[in-house]
């Protein structure tokens, strides 16, 4: 996949339009992978460029991964999201609820011209054929990790201490960084969007 990063200005803005220039990449949609380590601000620049993309839908991982499972939920995706969505149906999923520790109502997403897939792993090789654009939220693992505890409190601790571990096996295994098509980092006056390895 090559890409170029947009010119300076508003990053979201900029890259929506790119974006919906994009050849679709599952039936008729452009799916675009938002990876990064927990923390890093995925799910932040999901939104703001889901704005940007007059209210593109959102699949967040965290929908699909488990306690038991933080990274064996590719069969979920597939069968439940991207199956439907590339023949052009609506795609039908139970959201996990992280508290209650089990899968809840069952919601329902419609084809779009882009969909955001934002998570960690939301890049891995699994999935990469039927992605449109890989980015990679630039964080350091200790920043964004640290991050990610202050935002769950001291009742996450002992997940985290587990999810860290998990979250490094998952990225030596199957690294996205490398595969990505752009980088985006934070900065003080928004993001910054640069051309990534891929």
């Amino acid at each position: 996949m090559s890409a170029s990063p947009p010119p300076p200005g508003p990053a979201p803005a900029l890259l929506a339009a790119e974006l919906s220039r994009l050849p679709p990449s599952c039936g008729a949609v452009r799916l675009v992978a938002i990876d990064g380590h927990a923390g890093s601000g995925k799910t932040t620049f999901a939104a703001l460029l889901a704005e940007a993309l007059d209210g593109a839908p959102v699949l967040h991982l965290d929908d699909f991964a488990t306690h038991r499972e933080p990274f064996a939920w590719v069969d979920r995706l597939v069968d439940g999201v991207l199956a439907p969505l590339e023949r052009g149906e609506p795609a039908r999923y139970a959201p996990y609820d992280w508290t209650a520790r089990g899968f809840g109502a069952v919601r329902t997403l419609a084809p779009a011209p882009v969909v955001l897939l934002e998570g960690v792993g939301a890049g891995r090789r699994d999935l990469r054929p039927g992605l449109a654009r890989v980015l990679w939220m630039e964080c350091a693992p200790e920043v964004a990790w640290a991050r990610g505890r202050l935002r769950d409190g001291p009742a996450q601790e002992e997940f985290w201490h587990g999810w860290v571990r998990a979250e490094r096996q998952h990225f030596a295994a199957d690294p996205t960084r490398p595969t990505a098509d752009l980088l985006v980092r934070q900065v003080p006056s928004g993001y910054e969007v640069m051309a990534g390895p891929a």
